[in-house]
């Protein structure tokens, strides 16, 4: 009895130990003000502004590509009332439509809302660097789970945005989002 106890405890440890390490290493440790001092700044009414391409991949949880897909976007400004049109074409075919609606704040803050966000996404850029963190609904003929969402997209010197995303259930990383993001001249 002694030794499953010992083997329980060594398990739990070492699930505490990856967790901890995961919060002050991995992909969801870095905060916007990690980006502070590095430039070109990310301003996100500059750079979306007009028309996006976007090509990426997503993989699933065990690492692999499982789709890969292309998208355009359409984006307007008033002021700091931002609105966003994209449209996606996957490989199997699928085309999704979804619409952001952003607001800026002076700060670098931001807030948006999408038909298949829960609540309100919230976000910062700083230096070359944006963050947003939201809960989003898959479809229903995706099992109309509800992953939590950290976006993060980095500006290149070339003005190009490489868009990273992870979507977790119950915290375990269920997905991963790779993408590029460049204007349409």
């Amino acid at each position: 009895m002694t030794f499953f106890l010992a083997l329980i405890a060594g398990f739990a440890l070492g699930l505490f130990a990856v967790w901890v390490w995961h919060l002050n290493f991995g992909f969801r440790s870095q905060r916007a003000g990690d980006y502070a001092h590095l430039g070109p700044d990310f301003d996100l009414r500059r750079l979306f502004d007009g028309t996006i391409q976007c090509d990426g991949v997503i993989y699933g949880p065990a690492g692999q590509v499982v789709s890969r897909f292309m998208a355009r976007m359409i984006c307007t400004w008033d002021g700091n009332i931002g609105h966003i049109d994209e449209v996606f074409h996957y490989d199997g075919g699928e085309v999704q439509h979804r619409s952001w609606d952003v607001t800026l704040q002076p700060d670098g803050t931001m807030t948006a809302t999408a038909p298949d966000i829960l609540g309100i996404a919230w976000g910062q850029q700083s230096g070359s660097a944006m963050c947003l963190r939201y809960r989003l609904q898959l479809p229903e003929d995706s099992g109309g789970h509800v992953l939590r969402a950290t976006d993060w997209m980095y500006l290149l010197e070339n003005g190009v945005i490489v868009n990273r995303s992870q979507f977790r259930k119950f915290g375990v990383k269920v997905a991963e989002l790779v993408a590029t993001m460049r204007k349409v001249p």
